[in-house]
């Protein structure tokens, strides 16, 4: 029987319970609980709007999407949410997804700490970030069923998720800081690393080698 948790089913798949133990073997309970909380919550959002959306999907994109805060997955220093979307997108294509699936997992992780992109772009890529938002600053979470939102802590609790959350970010960033730039992994940086400041687009357009 699938596993259901707030009225909400977990998709019963093979590629599902793989990726669901390698991200609990492999990253802190904060990530692992984080991304089934943003699965739920996304789904959540889509049924409150009337949104058709394929499950499996939705829920790749939700439990790989913060796994590049690991040792990087790639051979070359990139940000970290390419780095997990490279990974799901690998581990997508070898169990036989196609490749249109697995790009639009790739670009749902890729993209789900950009503003103003994801919800122009396909449900599984828009609802993605919305969960992810709602779990960790609230975004849209008083649209959502008290009830149904208790279930889902219930079975994935918070705990001291905003302190243990960022210290996942920092330890995981640390090492290539200036993947950060122009990303708001930027800001978690300046507050925790002393002395870190992202590169200011304004000195690097002042600072070009062009005439002016």
């Amino acid at each position: 029987m699938p596993e259901v948790i707030a009225g909400l089913e977990i998709p019963e798949t093979a590629a599902v319970a793989e990726a669901t133990r390698f991200v609990q073997e492999t990253t802190r309970p904060t990530i692992y609980h984080h991304s089934r909380r943003a699965f739920l919550f996304s789904r959540m959002h889509a049924h409150r709007l009337g949104v058709e959306l394929d499950p499996e999907l939705l829920y790749m994109s939700s439990i790989f999407h913060d796994v590049g805060l690991l040792t990087p997955f790639s051979d070359v220093v990139q940000r970290f949410e390419v780095d997990g979307a490279d990974h799901a997108r690998k581990f997508l294509l070898e169990r036989g997804f196609s490749t249109a699936a697995a790009e639009t997992v790739w670009t749902a992780i890729a993209l789900h700490t950009t503003l103003g992109i994801p919800e122009r772009m396909g449900p599984e890529i828009a609802f993605t970030q919305l969960g992810i938002a709602t779990d960790v600053i609230g975004v849209a979470l008083d649209a959502l069923e008290k009830e149904q939102v208790a279930e889902v802590l219930a079975a994935h609790p918070r705990g001291d998720f905003t302190n243990e959350f960022l210290r996942a970010h920092v330890d995981g960033l640390k090492d290539r800081p200036h993947t950060t730039d122009a990303t708001m992994n930027s800001d978690i940086l300046e507050h925790f690393i002393p002395g870190f400041q992202h590169t200011n687009v304004v000195e690097a357009i002042l600072n070009s080698p062009w005439e002016r």
